[in-house]
């Protein structure tokens, strides 16, 4: 029976051929590799580093060397789940639970009243998952085979409505900008991020009625059976305890580097926004990021892009309103406006993933071309100017400075304008 199941997924060839292919490849992957559960150790390091207080370097250390075999067990468990359930559920279950971290450490954010990197982190989160987290699976998986395939209907639904989540959050901003919208109509925004959530929450439920209710078949397809990690298999509920574990252990790590990753970010001069976008979407992010890639290296790319696309999808349809509904339980909630480099950010990710996803085949090409996107975003968020260090962003710095520079030294009061003598 294991021998026919990884026959099934093979190229060409006899079962016995697969097998050194397999053994070169074991060392990359986390849960067969059993020294690497070793650095399970470093979760309660990272914990008593902590409370002691240790400089910044240290528990960035500790907490990211802590991420890898717990995002190896999240990986392991949903790819267990998705045995029993099909690729397309446990797809969802792998972005559910990869994304609590990144829900977690946006709600400490959110009640320090950090929303720039809040909403910057989002919007790492989404390019991310459709430029990063895709393209690392479409070059990882493109290097073992010559092309692989994958769903062309789900994968195109999925990137469909990315393209509409991403239309979403640019309408706040641009409601911003109207010439008729003044600094007093904050509440009008903040009532118009509340209606963008409810109907983005609204859109991701009908999205899972429509992928687990109507459309199951395109996203559990029958006849395709996951290529298992060796061992026998778990049980249902060992899966989910392990999962949920792993889930929480991941948020508390992630929470803990996070919190390194700004004091070092400060020390090093990086800006904040630079900070949410790539250091803690790829925190927050490092179990899809690892559970994608490998899953593409057993040629799972329905699983693959299952886990790429849900993921973004989950943060733009459902965090992000999420965020919205939580902010009102302090004293200034917060909006879905997003600056113009965020905005622009995302809507070329989502148009580029949907461009790939249209003929349902990738190959390492495909990949490296959607890492190349997410490298140049980066490098733009990099050498963006941190606002938050001179007053905060860019209308909430107060009037523009030739509004005070009429009474400097050297340069004359305006003149009032002289009016009309009246009609005799």
């Amino acid at each position: 029976m294991a021998e026919a199941r990884v026959n099934s997924h093979g190229a060409a060839g006899p079962g016995r051929g697969r097998a050194p292919r397999r053994g070169r490849l074991a060392w990359l992957d986390p849960r067969r590799v059993n020294w690497l559960r070793l650095l399970l150790v470093a979760s309660p390091v990272a914990i008593g580093l902590r409370f002691a207080d240790a400089p910044a370097i240290w528990l960035f250390a500790a907490s990211a060397l802590a991420i890898i075999p717990l995002a190896g067990l999240m990986g392991e468990s949903t790819e267990q789940l998705a045995h029993r359930l099909g690729p397309g559920v446990g797809g969802l279950l792998n972005a559910t639970f990869g994304n609590a971290a990144e829900l977690i450490i946006a709600l400490f954010a959110l009640f320090k009243g950090y929303d720039e990197v809040v909403k910057a982190s989002l919007t790492g989160s989404i390019i991310g998952n459709v430029l990063l987290v895709l393209g690392a699976s479409m070059l990882a998986g493109g290097l073992k085979y010559r092309s692989q395939h994958f769903n062309q209907t789900a994968a195109g639904v999925g990137a469909t409505m990315l393209v509409l989540a991403a239309f979403g959050l640019l309408i706040p901003a641009i409601f911003h900008e109207l010439p008729e919208v003044s600094r007093a109509d904050v509440e009008l925004e903040h009532e118009l991020s509340v209606g963008v959530s409810l109907l983005l929450m609204a859109t991701y439920l009908g999205h899972l009625v429509f992928s687990l209710v109507t459309h199951k078949d395109l996203f559990n397809p029958k006849g395709k059976e996951p290529d298992l990690s060796e061992g026998p298999p778990w049980s249902s509920r060992k899966a989910i305890a392990v999962l949920l574990a792993a889930t929480l252990a991941v948020a508390w790590m992630s929470e803990i580097l996070v919190g390194a990753v700004e004091r070092a970010s400060d020390t090093m001069g990086m800006n904040h926004v630079f900070v949410g976008v790539v250091l803690v979407a790829i925190v927050g992010n490092a179990a899809e990021h690892s559970t994608a890639v490998l899953v593409a290296l057993k040629n799972q790319m329905d699983l693959a892009v299952g886990i790429a696309v849900g993921s973004g999808l989950q943060i733009a349809l459902f965090v992000a309103p999420v965020l919205v509904f939580a902010s009102y339980l302090r004293a200034e909630p917060m909006d879905l406006r997003f600056t113009t480099l965020e905005i622009v950010a995302v809507i070329l990710a989502v148009l580029t993933a949907r461009m790939v996803a249209e003929d349902g085949e990738s190959n390492w090409l495909e990949g490296l071309m959607l890492l190349m996107v997410y490298g140049i975003l980066g490098l733009a968020f990099f050498f963006l100017p941190d606002l938050a260090r001179r007053g905060g962003r860019k209308d909430a710095e107060g009037p523009p400075p030739a509004a005070s520079a009429a009474e400097s030294p050297g340069h004359a009061p305006a003149a009032e304008p002289r009016r009309a003598p009246a009609p005799g």
